[in-house]
């Protein structure tokens, strides 16, 4: 039996919580103070000077670590991270001096047992955040739990498990004193948002039409008041901080969203794309009476798994059979052959303002080509990068949407790790272990590139001047010159 929240767990220690803004109007990124989560900086940081990767004099130091998919969060002088040893089944979240790379704390997860993951997913996919004070964690196969900076325990929330194959991988984000995360899954996803203090519920929403989704809300500052924007299946869609209710919405999203989206001065920019989405090239199911002529074999009126021939629907059977019984029915076919014929890829630029449905009045444009599965694109000097499978890379005009330039990252592959920026140069890690160095601007060229001969699956961070890569062996830091 799948259920979503479990009782608060550790008695709480007293703790002052400060709340920090986080943006500014039209969801420009303002100082955010010690605040950090995945992307609270949009992908982009202008400081400092920042390395080209291409000499070795840049490796400031190299900590070995077990694997994860989490990108480090800066919290004071640490960098928290989580890991996964698959040989022990084991998940703990991880503190690292930010200095010197040395691994100041380590603290085991107490899950009782592993979620599943996609074949290129992991159990430590969720980024750290952190209010200048506790850092936050999230686990699948545990819940959320509240550590200060020496490593201790303030409080934990089980929760979960999930109906999901593929694991949970959408990480906390903060806002006004609270601990954000959506859980879009096969049945019963809802966003919840916890008191930092406490861990305590403030309030919590159901997300009933959205399917399994795996991307982190952005805080959108609209109007001096800051909003809680999802990307999920199908449909983008903000949120009151205050209350959880629904202020507005736009339709026509991919099925499953892995993307996060980006706030500029301009908007909201998305890209989100999934297989069976494309306008010449769609997935979709037959009518369920001709269905269960077709495969009903024992004649039950249902269709069974052992029923059906390969194809779409017996590929993703887990998904479409809500109760998981083995076998779908109407109710269940119907429910995913809309989510088929409603799905569509696009990359879109979103105004802010309005309520209610605002596809037909907010939306200023919507692109179609070069779009990634699971890179977050970044919007960089007035230019949206996009990396997708392949390492085709894609460049939009932020005005209009339409396609600047197109190339390829060095050694292609797939990627997984959203890009980052800064300094005038955009980096995109590859599945691979490459990172490839663009200088940017509308006539943007590969100017360097490196082959860590490790795999990459989790976004760089850039701080200080600093770029740090994660592979599934290692944490590297670089400095600039």
């Amino acid at each position: 039996m799948f259920h979503v929240l479990r009782s608060l767990i550790v008695t709480r220690l007293p703790a002052a919580v400060t709340c920090i803004g986080l943006f500014g109007a039209w969801g420009v990124a303002i100082d955010a103070g010690d605040v950090a989560y995945f992307r609270h900086d949009q992908g982009v940081q202008d400081e400092k000077p920042l390395p080209n990767l291409d000499s070795e004099s840049s490796l400031v130091w190299r900590t070995e670590l077990l694997p994860g998919h989490s990108t480090p969060c800066v919290c004071g002088d640490l960098l928290v991270l989580t890991t996964y040893d698959e040989e022990a089944e084991a998940l703990a979240t991880v503190a690292l001096d930010r200095k010197t790379g040395e691994v100041r704390w380590t603290r085991p997860v107490p899950s009782e047992s592993i979620e599943e993951t996609h074949r290129t997913g992991s159990p430590a996919a969720s980024s750290p955040a952190f209010n200048g004070e506790h850092v936050f964690v999230f686990f699948g196969s545990y819940g959320l739990m509240c550590y200060d900076l020496e490593g201790e325990l303030v409080w934990s929330r089980e929760m979960g498990p999930f109906q999901d194959e593929f694991g949970a991988s959408s990480s906390p984000i903060l806002v006004d004193g609270k601990v954000i995360l959506n859980e879009d899954h096969d049945v019963d996803s809802f966003i919840i948002a916890l008191d930092q203090e406490t861990g305590e519920t403030v309030w919590s929403t159901p997300r009933e039409e959205a399917t399994r989704s795996y991307s982190t809300p952005v805080v959108w500052e609209v109007d001096g008041e800051p909003q809680i924007v999802v990307a999920g299946a199908l449909k983008l869609t903000a949120y009151d901080v205050s209350t959880g209710k629904e202020i507005w919405w736009v339709n026509g999203l991919s099925r499953i969203v892995d993307t996060t989206p980006v706030i500029t001065d301009r908007g909201l920019f998305l890209a989100t794309w999934t297989p069976g989405g494309d306008t010449t090239n769609r997935i979709a199911m037959e009518p369920f009476e001709e269905a269960v002529g077709q495969y009903d074999k024992n004649g039950d009126g249902e269709i069974g798994k052992d029923e059906l021939d390969e194809g779409p629907v017996l590929q993703r059977f887990f998904r479409i059979d809500l109760n998981q019984n083995g076998a779908l029915d109407a109710e269940e076919w119907a429910r995913h052959a809309s989510v088929f014929e409603r799905a569509q890829n696009v990359a879109m630029l979103v105004k802010p303002g309005g309520e209610g449905d605002v596809t037909e009045t907010h939306v200023e444009w919507i692109a179609r080509e070069g779009l990634p599965v699971v890179p977050s694109p970044v919007v960089y000097q007035d230019v949206m990068y996009m990396v997708r499978d392949g390492g085709v890379i894609t460049t939009l005009d932020v005005d209009t949407g339409e396609i600047i330039k197109q190339g390829r990252a060095v050694g292609g592959g797939n990627f997984y790790a959203s890009a980052v920026a800064g300094d005038g140069k955009v980096y995109l890690a590859s599945e691979l272990g490459i990172v490839t160095v663009l200088s940017a601007g509308r006539d943007w060229e590969v100017i360097s590139s490196r082959d860590f001969e490790e795999r990459i699956m989790a976004t760089p961070l850039i701080d200080g001047g600093r770029l740090y890569v994660r592979t599934d062996e290692a944490l590297y830091c670089f400095e600039g010159p």
